[in-house]
């Protein structure tokens, strides 16, 4: 029997990655007026293209979606058009992407919010963080709970953003249900007090991330729609009293579901991998889709992980950002260049197009 390799090719529902590293999506805060994608974005991800799957940055399905400034949408013509220009760029080399689909929750602030009204969340509890607004970190704003009546609309805007993706030529889309952000909010008990049929049981309170999937593959097809979450990880200052009996559940409903792929932060999002007790395997076996493992992996721990057949592909973040052409240095054993943290968010192509290629770096 063959060993598997990082660098074989993988077949992902209907789509034939080069290999099995991913680029995990990164928030990088460089969208341009009307949240629009432009031709810096269409560069940044042209130059990454040789990852097996891009997962793009965050991406709000509405303006009530938005947590950051500068983040991009793909709720208007505009921004399916500028997106339409990175998924042909990523194309045109050979590459893969889909779309990461965004809404924050309580993760806001009043003036990104529609009319400068509340944020939504599950309940009307106010997160302890900061959020990046008006060029400035400043703690997000009190939200208020939804409506019940004013869910299937929240449903609906998932639904739309996929078919708005497909019509900016992804590949698919990956639905954001990680990180602290609205369907994590409802999923975990820390931040969901509601008492009707979203809120409780662990069965209700997974009951929106399973409704957004449904309506999300209903509208583009299984091998079209993945999925992310983050059972332990307290981003965003989200908590909850049961992780494993609460993403065992939300995790066998996905896989009757049938999408294409799980993508599971294991940890704390950014931090450490042992940050409370988790079986990620558990997740594992439940999901009979391509499993994507997230968080702290390297070369040789992805190297490990895929020889005892605990994921299938593995996503990288923060390298793919000061390295371009990270398939390539990890293939070759070359060294990794490393990442100006002041760049990360905002500005221009400093920190952000401006990091070579090793090839490039050797012939200046």
């Amino acid at each position: 029997m063959t060993e598997k390799t990082l660098f074989e090719p993988y077949a992902l529902g209907g789509i034939k990655l080069s290999n099995r590293i991913v680029m995990a999506p990164l928030t990088r805060n460089r969208a341009g007026p009307g949240f629009v994608p432009g031709d810096l974005t269409v560069e940044y991800y042209a130059q990454r293209a040789s990852a097996g799957l891009i997962v793009s940055e965050a991406t709000q399905i509405s303006q009530q979606g938005q947590g950051y400034q500068d983040t991009p949408g793909i709720y208007t013509q505009a921004q399916i058009d500028g997106w339409r220009k990175v998924t042909d760029a990523v194309h045109a080399k050979g590459g893969h992407i889909f779309l990461q689909l965004w809404h924050v929750g309580r993760i806001s602030h009043v003036d990104l919010q529609p009319g400068r009204k509340a944020p939504v969340a599950p309940s009307a509890i106010r997160a302890e963080t900061k959020t990046f607004v008006n060029n400035a970190f400043v703690d997000v704003s009190e939200p208020r709970a939804l409506e019940l009546d004013e869910i299937p609309g929240i449903v609906e805007d998932f639904r739309r953003a996929s078919a708005n993706a497909i019509a900016a030529g992804f590949d698919g889309v990956e639905v954001h249900g990680a990180n602290g952000y609205l369907l994590d909010q409802f999923a975990k008990d820390g931040s969901n007090r509601r008492t009707d049929t979203y809120g409780g049981s662990i069965e209700n309170r997974a009951r929106l991330i399973l409704e957004v999937t449904a309506a999300v593959v209903k509208e583009i097809g299984v091998n079209r729609a993945g999925i992310r979450i983050s059972p332990v990880s307290p981003a965003n200052a989200i908590s909850t009293s049961e992780p494993q009996a609460q993403f065992d559940y939300i995790v066998e409903k996905l896989n009757d579901l049938g999408i294409v792929y799980l993508h599971v932060v294991e940890g704390a999002t950014g931090g450490p991998r042992d940050v409370a007790p988790f079986d990620f395997e558990s997740l594992r076996r439940k999901f009979t889709g391509t499993y994507i493992a997230n968080n702290g992996y390297d070369l040789d721990l992805a190297t490990l992980h895929l020889a005892k057949d605990k994921a299938d592909l593995f996503a990288f973040g923060k390298p793919f950002i000061a390295n371009p052409d990270l398939v390539e240095r990890l293939k070759t054993g070359a060294p990794l260049a490393s990442l100006d943290p002041a760049k990360l968010y905002g500005g221009g192509a400093a920190g952000y197009t401006d990091y070579p290629t090793l090839a490039a770096s050797h012939n200046p």
